[in-house]
């Protein structure tokens, strides 16, 4: 699949891994505004780098553009790249409005186009067996289900819009997403209603750092997510110190994010100190280690009749009634290989992939749900809720 990466930003260089291993994929074209970056691109990749995603979305060697912009532009450049006949790989939260992914959807369906979101973890290989497991009946049904992380996210270096909630800032859009789209995932979807708190604890930072949501589903299953991203307790610690995307880390590393973020004197430093770090700064260092584990988004149960199942860097633990057993699953070679399964099933052989623009709704909406109850103290009804399809794939029509 021949890919046009929009914006060779923080989401592209985590994705970027993937995109070199991965022989499915060809990386022709960029679009970004720093030169530097566009021009490591075209050196690296051989490809063609424009200043511009209307002139990327001309260009008629590319077939899927993966568009990997900030939030607030997903929207505008997502049915760009579907009028002029694009297929879309989304960089997630889809959007940050339900308006701008009902967009997106109908621009995807009138230019007869495949849109997938990712990455989000439930893509990850032990929540995807998990969820074999639970489809398979092994286990029985899905009753409970909680989950949670504790991490630095808050003081990363950040954009000042990063900083503003409205503008798709702060913890709700950027990590929710990934706890929402996991519990959905494994409970089947079809969210029914969201009761949640968040947490907004530091002016420097005045945008949520932390939330408790609780999902209500139609099939009688609930979740707690909790997430905090304060940068105090680090909850990898639970996982023998293996990080996010698999790689083993140091308890020593504690604190380093403040530190970093110290050295920034004014917001305009703190946003060149992203961009540096980034694929074409000054300060980016490709990823040379491909991760020894899997990749997750901290510690989730899911509680079945006969089971409770635990996705962990090796696999899924199943404590049964009698006995509790590591069920493995295999790493492969490149990281993140079910993103490009799920693209290529799509784009190349025609199936409807799980993270359709339709799934992704639904997780934007209880992002938003989540802000909404928090900020009135009530439940709120959700109604863009769709049910997983994880039968074997079919083609689209």
């Amino acid at each position: 699949m021949r890919i046009g990466v929009l914006g060779l930003g923080r989401g592209f260089t985590l994705m970027l891994p993937t995109l070199r291993l991965d022989p499915r994929v060809e990386l022709v074209a960029c679009a970004d505004p720093r030169a530097a970056a566009r021009e490591m691109f075209a050196k690296e990749f051989g490809a063609r780098a424009y200043t511009s995603a209307e002139e990327m979305c001309e260009d008629p060697n590319v077939e899927v553009v993966y568009v990997a912009t900030p939030h607030q532009f997903h929207s505008a450049h997502a049915c760009l790249a579907a009028r002029k006949g694009k297929h879309l790989l989304i960089e997630k939260p889809m959007a940050l409005a339900v308006h701008e992914c009902l967009a997106m959807i109908a621009a995807a369906k009138k230019a007869g186009v495949q849109l997938i979101v990712g990455h989000s973890h439930s893509f990850d290989a032990p929540i995807r067996r998990a969820r074999q497991i639970i489809a398979s009946g092994e286990v029985g049904k899905v009753r409970m289900i909680n989950a949670f992380y504790y991490t630095d996210f808050l003081y990363r270096p950040r954009r000042p819009e990063e900083l503003v909630t409205r503008e798709g800032g702060g913890v709700l859009f950027n990590q929710a997403s990934h706890q929402i789209d996991e519990a959905c995932y494994l409970a089947g979807g079809m969210a029914e209603s969201v009761r949640a708190m968040t947490g907004a604890w530091d002016p420097q930072r005045p945008t949520e750092g932390a939330y408790t949501a609780t999902l209500a589903f139609e099939s009688g299953a609930f979740a707690t997510l909790t997430y905090s991203g304060y940068g105090h307790f680090d909850s990898d610690e639970f996982r023998a110190w293996v990080g996010e995307g698999g790689q083993q880390k140091s308890p020593e590393g504690h604190g380093a994010a403040r530190r970093t973020l110290a050295a920034a004197t004014d917001a305009g430093q703190e946003a060149r100190m992203k961009s540096d770090a980034n694929y074409g700064g000054d300060a980016y260092k490709p990823s040379e280690r491909v991760p020894v584990h899997h990749a997750h988004f901290g510690e989730i149960i899911i509680s079945c009749d006969r089971a409770d199942l635990r996705p962990v860097p090796e696999g899924v633990m199943i404590h049964g009634d009698l006995e509790r057993r590591m069920e493995p699953v295999p790493l492969r070679v490149a990281p993140r290989a079910e993103v490009i399964d799920e693209l290529y099933s799509a784009v190349v052989d025609g199936h409807a992939p799980v993270h359709g623009g339709e799934w992704a709704l639904a997780t934007i909406e209880v992002c938003l749900a989540v802000l909404r109850s928090a900020r009135t103290g009530k439940d709120v009804k959700l109604k863009n809720q769709i049910a997983l399809d994880d039968r074997p794939a079919t083609r689209a029509n």
